[in-house]
């Protein structure tokens, strides 16, 4: 079973349709405690870091999720559960990030539109287990989002923003992305198929 993370924080409903959608087994869950049985799980985010961070730590997630992290089970974090990785945020100073990964999310570059509200090309520079590298066409997933982490040794792929932006990262079977694989269309429920295959729990 995938466990998305029901924290509080936006439509949760409509990540466990889109894995359901692709043939997993998920299922909200609002107790910590249930992280322990599952296959794999998913934090989704939307709104701001700081407000997501209050509510993982108001909820007493933080413990569970790293201990799901370091048993080595696939984990999945979407848009701002995908910030939420690392160590903090300039959109919330202070708010304390999962600290998964190191680093801080930055804002976009000042000379863009914020927020970027878009499909987008998604383009993989390293290998991975959720975008092709050797693609026989485009990816394009769809970001809303002003503040992103910097292209680190975790970065597998970028999209082009006033320059290149993490959009998908993977370190040993932690995993996030900046867009939302569940409006992306095609390309978006095949991202989550793939996922799916490397829980073991796909068709």
């Amino acid at each position: 079973m995938i466990a998305v993370i029901d924290y509080g924080i936006g439509n949760l409903r409509s990540a466990v349709k889109a894995m359901e959608h692709v043939g997993a087994s998920a299922s909200l869950v609002s107790d910590p405690g249930e992280l322990a049985d599952a296959s794999a799980v998913v934090l989704p985010g939307v709104g701001s870091f700081g407000r997501c961070a209050e509510a993982l730590s108001a909820g007493s997630w933080r413990a569970p999720i790293r201990e799901a992290v370091d048993s080595g089970i696939p984990f999945l974090g979407i848009c701002v559960g995908f910030q939420l990785l690392y160590e903090g945020s300039e959109e919330s100073p202070g708010a304390r990030g999962l600290g998964l990964l190191p680093g801080m999310v930055r804002r976009l570059p000042g000379h863009v539109k914020h927020p970027q509200i878009q499909w987008n090309r998604v383009e993989a520079i390293a290998p991975n287990d959720l975008v092709p590298v050797d693609q026989d066409q485009d990816q394009w997933m769809y970001f809303v989002h002003s503040y992103a982490p910097s292209v680190g040794t975790e970065t597998v792929a970028t999209c082009d923003y006033g320059g290149p932006v993490a959009a998908v990262v993977q370190s040993g079977s932690l995993c996030g992305v900046q867009f939302h694989p569940e409006k992306s269309g095609d390309d978006g429920l095949a991202l989550l198929r793939r996922f799916t295959e490397l829980v073991g729990v796909d068709r």
